[in-house]
């Protein structure tokens, strides 16, 4: 009964293939290119299917598990009509294990078998050592034994219990190993099979086709599951020299397809922007009146504006690139008896080693003559010297185009980036930013003073928001925070502490005062601020305190001695800009009295 069971359900699975395979046609979308924006991705697939004439139903696997559906676009031959686009989940998709995986599975086998031997040896050791204790007991209750048999007996079960209990022992520090092992290894595995496809989408298309044949088809769309945040390395040799600014991107995405070795290009813009421009209107000058509103009742209703969402029409174009050629020039006219040297990186190589090089790993040709040639080479280039520099980290394959919105940076060599949620982290490009380097200091806030990188015209940098990694002489220091959202002309931001720099604010008590002046009570206060350059190199330093202000008519303030300071009234601020030669220190003492009625209470410090 059971075998003819099977056979049935056999059959029938059988026939819903079949079935299934005569009415649908499935294929794979292959990833050609990505866009990453700052929150979400366009991708970009190529498939290609046999289509009968007629109606047809085609199944495009492989996409996005998550999809903007009024994004999809898609582009096929004119002999084909798309009827419907449908898209949907795939939550079995046919995975194949790597190699990696398949040993790891079978590594955790075999320690399953391995710790389950121990635990039926460490079993059957307890089980000895209770039949002895049994035995222990039965035989004390015996009479009539000697004292000769009595003492061979307990060293007979004296032995035996310490030979079992020390195996046991070992046997329990080779399972705790084995544990261990199987424990880290089961690690390992979670870690790659997140990196597998778990969920992934599919398009269902109603097609009608004018007759049988080939067709391919361009495929794009923006998924929500993919975004890149800007990070930085500032890398500060000296304070003499400018920095240098590594610009670099971490990419996410959980998208259920691996991008392997795709067209990558990341965008500083935003897809699916939603909201209109402000208008202004009229503004009518009205009287406030007053209604008496019990607490319990609300105060109104908000007005909620709803915008409707624009999306603009991708086309994806299917176009074949050629894979460029690299000409050197002149060398045509070149003979075999008046060759040129070859030098690439600065070492000389054949003609044919660098005719074989792909021509996107070159970053410049230069091409020297005779004269020159010989001056660097001696004999050997006096036929001239072709000169290859070839690139070498990611960011020399990185271009950046700018248009009137956002920045893109377009990487020129395939890209891989896993589907495990994790940041994939690629260098954009490596700048030489000038910087003016100052010192910094609020002694009345923080006794430390903070060394400051100040950028000018920092606009052409392009860059966005976020946290910067600071190596100072080639010591991490700690974090920063780039934000360059900022109507100001110079750019700002902190480097680290300078313990070598010394700063102390202490108010003196000899030159301060209270006196009472009829109804009123005047103080003075008198502050006198040290600071020292530890250093052997000189250095320039913005120093800043205060002194209050008052809108009350009552208190009156004064500012007695400013030392020399700049002085904005209207925050009042004092700023010191100061050169510290190596050893140097320099004291600033700042003066200000405070008026107001004697009977009332003000903190001042």
């Amino acid at each position: 009964m059971n075998n003819k069971l099977g056979i049935f359900l056999g059959m029938f699975f059988i026939s819903l293939r079949l079935i299934a395979a005569d009415d649908r046609n499935v294929v794979n979308a292959e990833l050609k290119s990505v866009t990453v924006y700052k929150s979400g991705a366009e991708m970009q697939h190529f498939a290609s299917a046999n289509l009968k004439l007629g109606a047809n139903e085609l199944i495009i696997e492989h996409v996005s598990n998550m999809v903007d559906i009024n994004s999809i676009q898609i582009k096929a031959p004119s002999e084909v009509t798309i009827m419907g686009v449908e898209f949907s989940n795939n939550y079995l998709p046919a995975t194949e294990k790597t190699p990696h995986i398949k040993i790891l599975e079978d590594s955790i086998e075999h320690l399953r078998d391995a710790i389950g031997k121990l635990d039926l040896l460490i079993a059957n050791d307890n089980d000895l050592l209770g039949v002895l204790k049994l035995n222990r007991d039965i035989k004390g209750t015996q009479t009539g034994l000697s004292v000769a048999e009595l003492m061979k007996l307990m060293d007979y079960y004296k032995v035996k219990t310490i030979e079992l209990q020390n195996e046991i022992s070992v046997l329990n520090d080779k399972r705790t190993k084995l544990m261990s092992v199987r424990t880290t290894l089961r690690s390992q595995l979670r870690e790659e099979q997140n990196k597998n496809v778990t969920v992934a989408g599919r398009l269902i298309l109603q097609l009608s086709a004018v007759a049988g044949g080939k067709y391919d088809f361009a495929i794009s769309y923006i998924t929500p599951s993919a975004h890149w945040v800007p990070n930085y390395d500032i890398k500060v040799e000296n304070t003499k020299s400018p920095f240098h600014l590594v610009y670099k991107a971490n990419i996410t995405q959980t998208t259920g397809i691996e991008w392997k070795k795709v067209k990558l290009s990341l965008s500083t813009s935003t897809p699916n922007q939603y909201g209109t421009a402000p208008i202004l209107n009229s503004w009518f000058l009205k009287y406030n009146v007053p209604i008496a509103t019990p607490r319990y009742k609300k105060y109104g209703d908000a007005n909620v504006e709803a915008y409707k969402e624009s999306v603009e029409d991708a086309v994806v174009e299917d176009e074949k690139i050629e894979e460029p050629r690299m000409v050197l020039r002149g060398n045509r006219s070149i003979t075999t008896n008046n060759d040129p040297i070859y030098v690439i990186d600065g070492k000389v190589s054949t003609a044919a080693y660098a005719k074989s090089i792909n021509p996107s790993q070159i970053k410049s040709v230069n091409v020297l003559k005779g004269a020159g040639a010989t001056a660097i080479y001696g004999p050997s280039g006096a036929n001239g010297a072709i000169i290859i520099t070839l690139k070498k980290g990611l960011e020399d394959y990185v271009s950046t185009g700018e248009n009137a919105l956002n920045v893109n940076f377009d990487i020129d060599i395939p890209y891989t980036v896993p589907t495990n949620g994790k940041p994939q982290t690629a260098t954009l490009k490596v700048m030489d930013v000038n910087a003016e380097y100052k010192h910094y200091a609020v002694p009345k806030l923080d006794k430390e003073v903070y060394l400051m990188a100040y950028v000018t015209e920092w606009q052409q940098l392009s860059l966005l928001p976020g946290n910067a990694n600071i190596i100072l002489e080639g010591t991490y220091v700690g974090k920063t925070y780039i934000d360059p959202n900022s109507t100001l002309d110079t750019l700002s931001f902190t480097l680290g502490k300078d313990k070598r720099v010394a700063v102390k604010r202490e108010k003196l008590a000899d030159y301060s005062s209270v006196k009472f002046l009829g109804t009123n009570k005047l103080q003075k206060f008198t502050y006198e601020i040290t600071v020292k350059n530890n250093k052997k190199e000189p250095v320039e330093l913005l120093l800043k305190d205060q002194f209050p202000l008052t809108t009350n008519k009552e208190i009156e303030v004064e500012l007695i001695e400013d030392g020399k300071a700049e002085v904005n009234t209207d925050l009042g601020i004092l700023n010191w800009k100061m050169s510290l030669n190596g050893g140097e220190s320099k004291k600033i003492r700042f003066t200000y009295s405070v008026k107001y009625p004697k009977e009332k209470l003000l903190n001042i410090n």
